[in-house]
This record gives structure tokens, C-alpha cells and sequence, in this order.
């Protein structure tokens, strides 16, 4: 039997959302300060039609603060114009460079605003847990959301009983590679199997922490596949992510793909920079954090987080807030030379 809980961390600069599945984080959900409340899922507002490509089928959506919407052009659309005030749904957020996709509700006036803000960060961990008991908050929603922001960032884990699986993006695909490693048992095709089904288990619930979706190839390990098995396990594994979910056969080189749909923004994108390391922004988060927890472990102590200069700017607005309730015992100092992960916190 699973056990799913939640916990909110409420941080400088940000709100950290999780949900664990039997001890393990399963999702990790980010609100930061700045993110624009148009560009949200679920958020329901007035855009305006900025251009049409009807040989494409897109209406670009002026949602009135950050990149233009998506809108697919069909029957029920109807036929819209260029200027025209439409009520909209955030169906999709944007991501790499992509725009949101939004759901059309009907005719509109006025300027680009928001008639509805998205759901509650709350609302969204009950939404995946509707019989929570709680949702815990304080030291332990801390713990639980730095595991689960550094479990997030990682593209090597370990599968139960050996072996290991890697994930890795690329523009088209999410790749997913079991290894079989120094997994244990006497007959290499049960050893295979054991680890091919425990990996289906562990590959789901990491693209859900990650927030990951598209495209999926998962790289079984050995040959001779009881394909109808493994097929079970994995509409059973992912199947958190429906509706949308559709799976191919296992093909004859022992790849099963399939297509998980995309709606909110990967908190692995908002935690990463283009290389897959955390962002300039994830490090100063992660300063003013310990700069937090040094200060409410010494209430009289005066502390200082020395980073990168590009950190400090970036922690900045985070700090403001953090003092307002703390004091002006805390500050920031830049130092040249040192790298964006080398942030540490000294007595000032």
C-alpha cells in the first residue's frame, strides 16, 4: 500500500510545494516571488489575438505580462481576428523557450488581465492528494523540500536491490537508461527483469519530481522482454500522470516509449541553468536560506553570506524580506572569483 503526505516550505523568495510517495519525494512544486500570475496554470484571464498563422492553426495571445500564449486554431474557435479580446485558460505554462498554451472560453473587452488567478499552491498539493490528513509546514517541510530539490537535480538514481537508471533531456526526447550494475541473483535474466520492473517504479515518480513530460524512451536492460508484464507495471507505474498518458509496445531493440503531458513548467527548469547545474537564482535561494536558518538557530548573531557577485544580486530582493522579519543583522557581500556554488555564510 502507498503512502503519499505534503508539505509546504514557506522560504525567503520562494513556497515549496512537495509530495512524497512512501518516504520518497514524488513532486516538487516551486512558486518564486516575480513568477507572473498571467502565465500560471490554471489562471484564467482576458489575452488579446496579437497575430494569426492560419496556415499553422496558432493564435499568438497577448496575455498582457510575459511571453504571448499559444492558442490552436479549430472548428470551435471560430474565426478570430487580430486585436480581439478573448477570455482564456492557462492549459499549459511555457517552457524552454516556448510559449504557453491556452484553451479558449469565449468573446471578451477590455485590456489583457487576470480574472482568476491559478490555484493556491495548497490547492495544487491537494489536488494530487485529495484525503491529505495534513499538510506539514516548519523544519520538517524544509528537510523534505531541500531533499527533494536536490533529488531533483540529479540525473543518476539508484534502483531497489541494484542497478541504477539515468534521465537525461534533449531537445526531442527524455531519455531513460536502466543498468543493470552489480544487481545480485544467480540468473542474469531474472536479475534483468527484476531490475527492468523496479526501474519503471523509480523512472516515474523521478519525472514527476522533475516535472518532466513529452516524449519518454526508456532503455530496458536485456533481451526477451515479457512485454504484456511490463507493460502492466508501467500503466500501473505512471499511471499519477493521466489523463494524457499514451505507451507504445516494446519494441525489438528493448526501448518502451512513451508520451506524458506536459502542463505545468519542470521545476527542473526552474531549478536549472542550460547546462542541467542549479541557476544563479537556485544558489542565492539556497544562501539566503542558510542564512535564515543561522540566524534563528542565534538570535542576537549578525551573519553574512559571502558569494559570487551575480548571487548576491540575485539574492537580494529574498534578503529584503528576510530581514524585514529578522532584523538587519543579516546581510550579503560580493566576492569576485568565486563560482555561482561556492556561497557560504560567516559570522559578520
Amino acid at each position: 500500500m502507498t503512502e503519499r503526505r505534503l508539505y509546504i516550505d514557506d522560504a525567503p523568495g520562494e513556497r515549496r510545494g512537495v509530495v512524497t510517495l512512501d518516504g520518497r519525494p514524488e513532486r516538487l512544486i516551486l512558486h518564486r516571488d516575480g513568477d507572473l500570475a498571467a502565465q500560471a496554470l490554471g489562471a484564467r484571464l482576458v489575452a488579446r489575438v496579437r497575430a494569426l498563422e492560419r496556415a499553422a492553426g496558432l493564435a499568438f495571445l497577448d496575455l498582457g505580462e510575459g511571453p504571448d500564449a499559444i492558442l490552436n486554431l479549430t472548428s470551435e474557435t471560430g474565426r478570430l481576428v487580430e486585436g480581439q479580446a478573448v477570455e482564456v485558460e492557462i492549459r499549459a505554462e511555457a517552457r524552454a523557450g516556448k510559449g504557453a498554451s491556452a484553451r479558449l472560453l469565449g468573446p471578451a473587452e477590455g485590456a489583457p488581465r487576470v480574472l482568476a488567478p491559478a490555484p493556491s499552491l495548497e490547492e495544487q498539493l491537494l489536488g494530487y492528494v485529495r484525503d491529505a490528513a495534513e499538510i506539514r509546514t516548519g523544519g520538517v517541510a524544509r528537510s523534505v523540500a531541500d531533499g527533494a530539490q536536490d533529488e531533483s537535480l540529479q540525473t543518476e538514481f539508484a534502483l531497489p536491490g541494484g542497478g541504477s537508471l539515468a534521465v537525461e533531456t534533449t531537445r526531442a526526447l527524455i531519455a531513460v537508461d536502466v543498468d543493470l550494475g552489480d544487481r545480485g541473483g544467480a540468473e542474469p535474466k531474472r536479475a534483468a527483469r527484476a531490475a527492468n520492473f523496479a526501474a519503471l517504479g523509480v523512472a516515474a515518480r523521478v519525472l514527476r519530481l522533475k516535472g518532466l513530460g513529452g516524449l519518454v524512451v526508456i532503455d530496458l536492460v536485456g533481451r526477451g522482454h515479457d512485454a504484456p508484464a511490463l507493460l502492466s507495471a508501467a500503466r500501473a507505474a505512471f499511471g499519477p500522470d493521466n489523463p494524457g498518458v499514451t505507451m507504445g509496445a516494446i519494441s525489438r531493440f528493448g526501448t518502451l516509449e512513451l508520451t506524458i503531458p506536459r502542463r505545468a513548467r519542470p521545476a527542473f527548469d526552474i531549478l536549472s541553468d542550460p547546462s542541467g547545474g542549479p541557476s544563479v537564482l537556485t544558489h542565492a535561494l539556497n544562501l539566503v536560506r542558510a542564512l535564515e536558518r543561522e540566524a534563528s538557530a542565534d538570535g542576537g548573531g549578525r551573519f553574512v553570506g559571502v558569494a559570487a557577485p551575480e548571487v548576491v544580486d540575485a539574492a537580494a530582493p529574498a534578503l529584503a524580506s528576510l530581514t524585514a522579519r529578522l532584523g538587519a543583522r543579516l546581510s550579503l557581500r560580493a566576492e569576485a572569483g568565486l563560482a555561482p556554488s561556492a556561497g557560504q555564510v560567516a559570522r559578520a
